[in-house]
């Protein structure tokens, strides 16, 4: 589920020219991407301090990119059909890439887990983590899901992302104390409904009750 605190920085996200332009899609051969693992030796590769921007950005486009081929998509089908897990693939996908840029692969999925915390200012940097996260999910349901399903889940998907970020344009018209009590409200709905997509979302009714309350 998308990370709401981070989004009340950002609009709809729209790929910056230089984001686009980072991580040229020939950084390996096509052909390695099909396969499960690279033998890739993780000595002399970064396994400290923390994944630069750049680094990230090429991390996201990379992943975007070969997710998108056919090969990947029947590597990770494949894998599901073998009573894999879709995640454990895309994992496996990303820390290739890791390696291949010169970063140990483990120290590398460990830095996703900080982008939050240490790069919470960086708004654009913050829409394509966003995005880097939704790609991850598509990949996995797409592997899953028939075809007729995963059409349905894209255009679900779609209008709960347009929901959402009417529902965080709304909010952000509020002072950050209201906003983070709002978002743990939101948290708190999306706990008691399971998870559901249907309560992802705050209507302006219940945004504007949680402002009415802390007002008093």
């Amino acid at each position: 589920m998308v990370q709401f605190r981070f989004l009340l920085r950002c609009e709809r996200p729209n790929i910056s020219e230089k984001a686009e332009a980072m991580a040229s899609p020939q950084l390996v051969s096509e052909s390695s991407w099909g396969k499960a693992g690279n033998n890739n030796k993780h000595s002399g590769l970064q396994s400290s301090g923390m994944l630069s921007r750049d680094q990230l950005l090429q991390l996201f486009n990379r992943f975007s990119y070969v997710t998108s081929t056919p090969e990947v998509k029947k590597r990770i089908k494949d894998a599901v059909n073998d009573k894999e897990e879709a995640v454990m693939v895309t994992t496996a996908i990303q820390e290739e890439i890791l390696s291949e840029i010169g970063v140990d692969p483990r120290f590398g999925i460990a830095c996703l887990g900080k982008v939050n915390a240490t790069y919470q200012n960086d708004r654009d940097l913050m829409i394509q983590f966003y995005r880097f996260a939704v790609k991850e999910e598509m990949a996995c349901d797409e592997a899953k899901l028939e075809p007729d399903k995963f059409a349905e889940k894209i255009q679900s998907q779609q209008k709960l992302q347009e929901q959402q970020f009417e529902m965080l344009k709304k909010m952000r018209k509020f002072p950050w104390d209201d906003q983070s009590s709002m978002l743990e409200e939101l948290q708190s709905q999306m706990v008691n409904a399971n998870f559901d997509d249907s309560a992802a979302v705050l209507t302006i009714e219940q945004i504007q009750e949680i402002a009415r309350r802390r007002s008093r």
